[in-house]
C-alpha cells in the first residue's frame, strides 16, 4: 500500500540496458528528476546495483534501487555474477541479450505491482512497449544517444521486416548522412570498417532473434516521447529533425553534467600518489587517457596508444582496464621506464570524474562515449577522440563538426597509428592550430555543458511534462 504522499507523487520506473555507460546516465537523470519531487524506481540486477553509486542521502526517500535477478540460461549459463556488458566476453554478448529478454515477464509483474505513471526505457527493451500498453503505463524512450545518432539510426522505411533493410541495403550506405538529413552534416561512418560494423549493429539478427535496429524502431513507435542527453544549443537542427521524422515530442535533457562536489582527498594507494603527482603538474598540461569499460582493447591497440602518447612528449595519466590476458605485456617493453616522471600508468579501475576535474588535466584521449564527452568538456578539457564501437564514431563526427574535438586518423580498415595519436594530441594541446579548439572548448563548457541554469531548465521542462503532459497552445 502506498501512503497518501506517495499517491500524490509522479512515479517513474527507470529501465536501462545492462551496461554501466547506460546505467550511470539513467542514474544521473533519476537524480535530476528526484529534485523535482518525482519518485524513481531504478531497475537492474543485484550485482549491477551493488556497483552503482549510492543514492544521495537527501534524495534517498525518492529514488529506490529495485533489484531483479537476471534469469539463468540453460544449458550454457553466463559466467557467475556476470550481469553487465563489462563482465561478458564479446562472443557472449548475444547471450546477455537473450537473458535480458527473459526479464520481460518478471518486469511486467513488478511494474503491475508498483503502478508507475511512466516507464523510461533504453534502446534495448522493445517488449516494454507491450508491457506499457497492457498495463496502461506511458512510455518514454531515453536511448543514451545524441540526436544526430538517433537521426542516423532511424529511417522512414524502418517499419517492418525486409523494408528495414531497403533504406540501406549495404554497408556502403552507412558512409554518408541519410537522405532525410536536409542540412549539411558530417555524421556518418568514415571507413569501410566502421560501415560494416554499423550495418551489422542495425540489421544483423544474432542469436537473440531481433536486430538492435528493430528494437530501437519498435520503441520509437511505441513511445509517447523521446528524451535525449543533449540540448538545442548543441544539436538544435538534429533535435528538430528527429521530432519531425518520428512525429513524437523530443525532449532535450540538457547535458546532465556531473554535480559539483568537494574534491575528494584520496588516501588509498595508488591514488594518493597519483593525486600528489597531478598536484605538481602545470594547469591544463596533462592528458588523461582512458577507454571505458565496454570496449576491450587488444594488446596491439594498447601498445600503439602507449607509443603514441610517448611520441607526443606530453604529460599523461593512462588508465588501462585490466585485460583478459592478465598482467603479461600489458604495456610495451620499457615504456614505463622511458616515460618515468612525465607520465603515470594505472592498471584497473580509475575514478574518472575526480581525475577529469583536476586542474592539471587539459585534454582527454578516449573513445567518444557520450557520458565521458559530457564529463570531459564540462571541466573544460579538450577532446581527442579515438572511437571504436556502436555510436562512438557518430558522436565523434558530431563533435568534430561542431569544432569541439580532434579525431585520430584511421585507415580504411579501421587501423590507427602511434604517429596519428601523437599528431592529434599535439594539435589539441600545444599547436597554434589548436588554439581555436581550446577556446571553443572553454566556451562550450561555460555556455552549455557546465551551465547550471541551462541544464536545470531543460530538466525542469521534462519534469513538468511527466507531471502534466504537453499543454495545448
Amino acid at each position: 500500500m502506498m501512503n497518501p504522499e506517495e499517491e500524490n507523487e509522479i512515479h517513474v520506473v527507470m529501465l536501462p540496458w545492462l551496461a554501466f555507460g547506460h546505467m550511470i546516465p539513467f542514474l544521473d537523470l533519476s537524480i535530476a528528476l528526484a529534485k523535482f519531487n518525482i519518485r524513481i524506481s531504478f531497475i537492474s540486477t543485484p550485482q549491477n546495483i551493488d556497483r552503482l553509486p549510492k543514492i544521495p542521502q537527501n534524495l534517498s526517500h525518492l529514488i529506490k534501487y529495485v533489484p531483479i535477478p537476471l534469469p539463468l540460461l540453460h544449458p550454457n549459463p553466463l559466467p557467475e555474477n556476470a550481469t553487465a556488458t563489462t563482465d561478458i566476453p564479446a562472443e557472449r554478448m548475444d547471450d546477455l541479450k537473450i537473458a535480458c529478454d527473459l526479464l520481460q515477464q518478471p518486469l511486467k509483474n513488478l511494474i503491475a505491482e508498483r503502478s508507475p505513471k511512466w516507464i523510461v526505457v533504453d534502446f534495448f527493451h522493445h517488449w516494454a512497449v507491450d508491457i506499457a500498453q497492457e498495463l496502461g503505463v506511458q512510455l518514454i524512450l531515453f536511448p543514451i544517444a545524441t540526436a544526430s545518432t538517433a537521426v542516423f539510426f532511424w529511417s522512414p522505411e524502418f517499419l517492418s521486416g525486409e523494408a528495414r533493410r531497403q533504406a540501406r541495403p549495404s554497408p556502403a550506405h552507412m558512409m554518408a548522412p541519410p537522405d532525410w538529413v536536409d542540412f549539411p552534416s558530417q555524421v556518418a561512418c568514415r571507413n569501410n570498417h566502421e560501415a560494416v560494423a554499423m550495418h551489422n549493429l542495425l540489421y544483423s539478427t544474432g542469436a537473440s532473434g531481433i536486430e538492435d535496429g528493430a528494437r530501437f524502431t519498435r520503441l520509437i513507435q511505441g513511445s509517447h516521447a523521446l528524451a535525449l542527453r543533449t540540448c538545442m544549443e548543441l544539436e538544435g537542427d538534429y533535435l528538430n529533425l528527429l521530432s519531425k521524422i518520428t512525429g513524437k515530442p523530443v525532449f532535450p535533457m540538457g547535458c546532465l553534467p556531473p554535480a559539483e562536489e568537494k574534491r575528494m582527498i584520496m588516501t588509498e594507494e595508488p591514488w594518493s600518489k597519483i593525486c600528489d603527482w597531478l598536484d605538481k603538474q602545470k594547469a591544463s598540461s596533462v592528458v588523461f587517457v582512458g577507454f571505458g569499460s565496454e570496449y576491450k582493447l587488444s594488446r596491439e591497440e594498447i601498445h600503439e596508444i602507449a607509443y603514441g602518447i610517448e611520441l607526443s612528449g606530453l604529460p599523461f595519466l593512462f588508465s588501462v582496464r585490466r585485460p583478459d590476458w592478465g598482467d603479461d605485456e600489458i604495456l610495451p617493453p620499457g615504456f614505463e621506464a622511458r616515460v618515468a616522471g612525465r607520465g603515470v600508468v594505472q592498471i584497473g579501475w580509475a575514478p574518472q570524474r575526480e581525475i577529469l576535474s583536476h586542474p592539471s588535466i587539459g585534454a582527454s584521449l578516449f573513445h567518444s562515449g557520450w557520458a565521458s564527452v559530457v564529463e570531459s568538456i564540462s571541466y573544460g578539457n579538450c577532446l581527442v577522440l579515438l572511437p571504436f564501437i556502436i555510436a562512438q564514431p557518430l558522436d565523434s563526427r558530431l563533435l568534430v563538426e561542431k569544432g569541439l574535438a580532434v579525431e585520430v586518423e584511421r585507415g580504411g580498415d579501421g587501423s590507427f597509428t602511434r604517429d596519428g595519436i601523437a599528431r592529434a594530441l599535439k594539435k589539441a594541446m600545444v599547436s597554434k592550430e589548436g588554439e581555436i579548439l581550446r577556446a571553443r572548448t572553454r566556451e562550450a563548457a561555460n555556455a552549455i555543458f557546465a551551465n547550471k541554469q541551462l541544464n536545470y531548465d531543460y530538466v525542469k521542462t521534462f519534469a513538468e511534462y511527466l507531471k502534466n503532459g504537453i499543454k495545448e497552445n
